[in-house]
């Protein structure tokens, strides 16, 4: 308390009233995947497909970004999750180490020899990223009939792509080479090397250099560990333990690797068992796991019952795979995590997380892979496959919402997010409570702010109820805060809820009767 010497008028202020809990957010995915150039093995935040295609595409013969990777399907399931709905994502960019135990390494930067010694450089040209194909750079004598004195021109070109530098020259005067060309080339980045002499003995020696593109991308050869990555090195699954925003995991090169023959399907189950035992030990995020391709209704129950035979409400499981336009203009298929985040994220900003994420549109879906009939549905809906399907005049919708949980308790996705929403917001929301004095005082204030939280939630439609009464409790008293309890330092808050359950069966029953007129 302050002290009050002198006579005066003192000002204080005050807190009162709650101390409002916020939510947060629901609808972050986190990718890991394999893309052709990019920073590698550790997250990357990514708000648009723009960024993405900066962040990870390499140069094409045609001078444009390409973001995809043959054979690989993290961009396609990027691409997905934004077009349906999604706002942010993580994307970890798998490369597995060498045999030096380092990250593959970016093409080497090229240095041009000077005019007066071959031993002392000039310039040092960097590609600006990984390149298609070569990139040939001609230094030729300068054009004109009267050029500046050390000055010289530069022709850059990679396939298709031709730029051309006339009259350039090295310091700061007259036409600064690098400047002018790393403001407008695309290709390279251009750095001059210190050195004494004058422009002209600096200047480069006219020739012909190359660029060499690294070997054409393919999908890296990898261990199961190399996608289940590691919290220290921020690498991989585990590595999304640092973005602690993340809602939703995706793994869709998992699949390509399979396909590839890089994994087997023992190493599948081990990379989608690091999946969930990562979302169950952060406990605010869910696993999507994608099934094996090419498998037939009979074959993804027993997949899902025998073989992999996972039970966890943190995960979920789609079923089939879907049918996208591939880069070159034909159908390919996909695994739908992506598409499917994106569904999420956009079921929670137009319902709320409390919604149950299907009966929606799948965007950019040109159909599943297969098509699947009720009665193959009535078999897998049960064991926690949601599936995907079509429906005449209503499009291709996700028809599933279940977890893979034995739990009934913990059976509808929704439900479970719900829960991961309110205990983060809560947990957030409260942090002011730890050290302050554990009296009935401190309790009366934490059933206030968790109850008007809750009464929030409530009015949003989350909560099953007439009154906030019948919708959730907040018990924080004497009677489960006895000394004994005090003593440890310790404050027990009990928070009961009634979620909103989604109406999977709609049942609706007729009968006849026999009207009488009057």
């Amino acid at each position: 308390m302050p002290e009050y010497l002198s006579p005066g008028v003192y000002i204080e202020e005050v807190n009162s009233g709650p101390r409002p809990i916020e939510s947060v957010g629901t609808a972050c995915a986190a990718f890991i995947g394999f893309a052709p150039a990019g920073p590698a093995n550790r997250p990357q935040l990514i708000t648009n497909w723009t960024q993405y295609v900066e962040a990870f595409g390499s140069l094409d013969e045609s001078g444009r970004k390409n973001p995809h990777m043959p054979g690989a399907y993290l961009s396609h399931a990027v691409y997905g999750y934004f077009l349906n709905g999604g706002g942010r994502c993580y994307v970890t960019r798998v490369s597995p180490p060498n045999t030096n135990g380092k990250v593959e390494e970016k093409p080497a930067t090229l240095q041009l020899p000077s005019r007066a010694s071959k031993a002392v450089p000039s310039l040092t040209f960097t590609p600006k990223s990984t390149p298609a194909a070569d990139i040939v750079i001609d230094v030729l004598p300068p054009s004109g009939e009267a050029p500046p004195e050390g000055s010289f021109t530069l022709n850059i070109s990679m396939g298709e792509v031709k730029e051309s530098y006339e009259n350039v020259n090295l310091g700061k005067k007259g036409k600064p080479v690098v400047d002018t060309v790393n403001q407008a080339s695309k290709l390279v980045a251009v750095a001059e090397v210190s050195g004494t002499g004058s422009i002209v003995d600096r200047a480069p020696e006219v020739g012909n250099y190359i660029v060499k593109a690294p070997a054409p991308a393919s999908t890296p050869k990898l261990k199961p560990n190399d996608l289940v990555g590691s919290v220290v090195e921020r690498s991989g699954i585990e590595g999304l333990e640092i973005a602690e925003d993340v809602t939703m995991v995706c793994c869709p090169d998992l699949m390509s690797a399979y396909e590839a023959g890089i994994i087997d399907r023992v190493g599948v189950k081990a990379v989608q068992t690091a999946m969930i035992n990562h979302c169950e030990r952060m406990a605010d995020r869910m696993a999507i796991v994608d099934p094996l391709p090419g498998l037939s209704p009979q074959d993804v129950k027993k997949w899902r019952e025998q073989e992999t035979n996972y039970d966890s409400m943190f995960a979920t499981l789609y079923y089939p795979w879907i049918s996208v336009m591939g880069p070159e203009g034909k159908a390919i298929n996909i695994p739908p995590c992506g598409h499917m985040a994106g569904v999420w994220a956009r079921s929670d900003g137009e319902r709320g997380v409390h919604k149950a994420p299907a009966n929606e549109i799948v965007r950019g879906a040109l159909g599943p892979a297969s098509e699947i009939t009720k009665g193959e549905q009535d078999t897998l809906n049960p064991v926690g496959v949601n599936c995907i399907r079509t429906f005449t005049g209503r499009g291709i919708r996700v028809w599933g919402a279940r977890t893979l949980s034995s739990d009934p308790a913990w059976r509808y996705i929704n439900v479970r997010r719900l829960f991961n929403m309110v205990e983060k917001s809560i947990e957030r929301g409260t942090q002011w409570i730890v050290f302050e004095p554990n009296d009935p005082d401190l309790w009366s204030r934490v059933r206030r702010d968790v109850g008007a939280f809750l009464s929030t939630v409530w009015r949003d439609g989350a909560l099953f109820g007439a009154s906030p009464a019948e919708a959730f409790f907040v018990k924080c008293d004497a009677e489960i805060n006895p000394p004994e309890t005090r003593d440890q330092g310790k404050l027990i808050i009990e928070v009961g809820m009634s979620p909103v359950k989604p109406a999977e069966f709609v049942i609706f029953r007729f009968s006849q009767f026999s009207g009488g007129g009057a």
